[in-house]
């Protein structure tokens, strides 16, 4: 009877021990199955690590770290509050302001040989140059500004008139072209620093052209004008000094 109690004892223990076995097993978590984004790794199916890791090669590793290295190194640009995307920088090439005029538009006194008398003002407008004739086949010579493409003229005229710092009031043409282009200009403007005359303006017969002044130095040497002929304050004020009504001008 004894006998039959241990090996009955024994059995139920074997038992015991092998449910738990196979519990174990039919509960372990196998590993996940990964592919290696690198086709050149040993083998293309790769089974996780006992840690639950996906297995790296280290050419893998190595590209990998190439490349957060090369992330982190560029700069990131943002392009705006609300838009948290990087984007790549992009390099502005620095733009070109002429804040002076040339050095062959400041006034100099130059050989000049012309068939005029002195007193008489000659404007190349091929050239952007004013002349005063002095005489003895000199003459002293100005930087200006001309009319753009559509507005050049030539003629002779006479000084008709002369102004300080003078009013503007734009031709109606000049205000309804303009404002075709979605630039609005006033009615008149009094004279001064804003004025696009500038500080001094001498009327050439009946027309509309004049030798002024400008507000925009930059533009001596250009062809922006709408037929005027423009300089830099500086020069016309001396130009203004030199001349009196009836004096003769040239345009060519």
């Amino acid at each position: 009877m004894m006998k039959k109690t241990l090996f009955l004892a024994f059995g139920l223990a074997a038992a015991f021990s092998s449910s738990a076995t196979l519990g174990q097993d039919r509960y372990r978590e196998r590993p996940p199955v990964v592919v290696s984004p690198d086709l050149a790794a040993p083998w293309v199916m790769q089974l996780a690590g006992p840690n639950g890791r996906p297995v790296v090669y280290p050419r893998q590793a190595a590209q990998q770290r190439t490349i957060y290295q090369q992330r982190e190194q560029q700069p990131v640009v943002r392009r705006g509050i609300f838009d948290r995307s990087p984007v790549q920088p992009v390099a502005m090439r620095p733009q070109p302001i002429r804040s002076q005029i040339e050095p062959q538009f400041l006034p100099q006194t130059v050989a000049y040989d012309s068939k005029e008398k002195a007193g008489t003002i000659v404007i190349d407008t091929n050239n952007r140059f004013l002349y005063l004739v002095t005489g003895n086949g000199q003459a002293r010579r100005y930087g200006v500004g001309v009319g753009k493409p559509g507005f050049e003229w030539a003629g002779e005229h006479r000084v008709t008139r002369k102004a300080e710092w003078p009013d503007w009031t734009p031709p109606s043409e000049m205000i309804q072209r303009e404002a075709a282009k979605g630039h609005y200009l006033p009615a008149r403007m009094e004279g001064g620093p804003e004025n696009p005359l500038g500080a001094r303006a001498m009327y050439l017969g009946s027309t509309l052209y004049r030798i002024h002044g400008t507000n925009a130095p930059w533009s001596i040497g250009s062809a922006v004008s709408s037929g005027c002929i423009r300089m830099r304050n500086e020069d016309v004020t001396d130009l203004y000094e030199r001349v009196n009504i009836g004096t003769k001008v040239v345009v060519m």
